[in-house]
């Protein structure tokens, strides 16, 4: 069945879409229904606020990314910026740009989507907006949050000396989203009805279509009573965040390879499209890893924190930022992560 939006009009899709809608957090004073959302944040607090903008096409690709694993990963991408300031997300606003050729339904599984994200992080949607489009899907997405006062944490605090870590593991998105787009041309140039096999990979498509915050992380390292100097989100690739970090800040890092947290489904497709698995690691991006540096005194505290891996330390400024290989050479750490403005690149958002 296919209801075409127009039968409901720009209100009535606002209402279909949000309807039953309660609100969790305290600072939600009041959602949707009126001109503006209320919110009310104690003195106690800072608000962080964030935004992100994906089209289609540039940003995802509706032949192989289903409409409700978006809704989920649009939201979720939003959390994931205000947990790398330290901080707990409360509020979103939706707002999105929909073509003729998506119905009421297809809107009902990208909505369905970002509920779920909610339902999971505990956040509210208290707001947004739709119009036409004429190029196709385009969502934006506005999430508030809050954080202890003196607790938000910045790209510009690393100190010389410091350890450098990361989260969970790195380039799994990437392999994900080079598995997805093999497929996509596979089945583009067959005559056959044949369906993609990912046996084996279930990891790596996860990574891409359906990533997770790192809530728990923040949490542990909260627990450990371990204030990072700077953290980030790894949204672009380690390289690119880490000389965001390092140029911020006015220092330099040195990582090492070998301490590079990969998955083995990760180093199993990277040898299979014969890639430098190392090289997808550090630019592929959308992992949605927390990248974040701590004090040299909390060494022992997070070398035995379970999900962190301590990758390298900042260094002098002019010393630069470089990747030390296996087998003992510098290499200038370089960003060629996913650059939305560069005409050229495969990668995503």
């Amino acid at each position: 069945m296919r209801t075409e939006i127009a039968t409901l009009g720009e209100f009535g899709l606002i209402r279909h879409l949000t309807e039953g809608i309660e609100l969790k957090n305290e600072s939600s004073r009041y959602g949707i229904g009126d001109d503006a959302a209320v919110l009310s944040y104690s003195t106690d607090k800072e608000v962080l606020v964030t935004t992100d903008l994906l089209m289609e096409g540039v940003h995802f690709d509706l032949t192989y990314v289903p409409l409700k694993h978006l809704g989920y990963k649009s939201a979720v991408v939003n959390f994931s910026d205000i947990y790398a300031m330290n901080g707990t997300p409360r509020q979103i606003t939706v707002s999105l740009g929909i073509s003729k050729r998506f119905s009421v339904e297809d809107m009902e599984a990208l909505y369905a989507g970002i509920r779920l994200a909610c339902e999971e992080y505990g956040v509210d949607i208290v707001g947004g907006d739709t119009t036409s489009s004429l190029t196709g899907l385009t969502i934006s997405i506005t999430c508030m949050g809050d954080v202890e006062k003196g607790k938000a944490v910045y790209r510009n605090g690393a100190k010389e000396t410091d350890l450098v870590c990361v989260s969970g593991d790195l380039g799994a998105a990437y392999m994900g989203l080079q598995l997805l787009e093999r497929e996509k041309v596979a089945l583009k140039d067959s005559q056959e009805d044949i369906q993609p096999d990912f046996a084996g990979k279930e990891y790596l498509l996860e990574r891409q279509l359906k990533p997770e915050a790192r809530r728990d992380i923040v949490e542990k390292l909260r627990q450990a009573g371990i204030q990072p100097t700077a953290m980030m989100d790894i949204s672009d690739g380690l390289s690119s965040e880490l000389l965001h970090i390092c140029t911020q800040s006015k220092v330099g890092c040195r990582i090492y390879e070998e301490h590079i947290p990969l998955d083995y489904q990760t180093a199993v497709m990277a040898e299979e499209l014969n890639m430098n698995v190392t090289t997808c690691a550090l630019n592929g991006g959308e992992d949605y890893e927390l990248l974040f540096t701590v004090p040299i005194a909390d060494h022992e505290k997070v070398s035995e924190m379970e999900g962190v891996k301590l990758i390298g330390h900042i260094t002098k400024p002019e010393l630069g930022c470089a990747l030390i290989t296996r087998d003992g050479q510098e290499f200038e750490l370089k960003a060629q992560g996913w650059n939305p403005l560069r005409g050229t690149d495969n990668g995503q958002a």
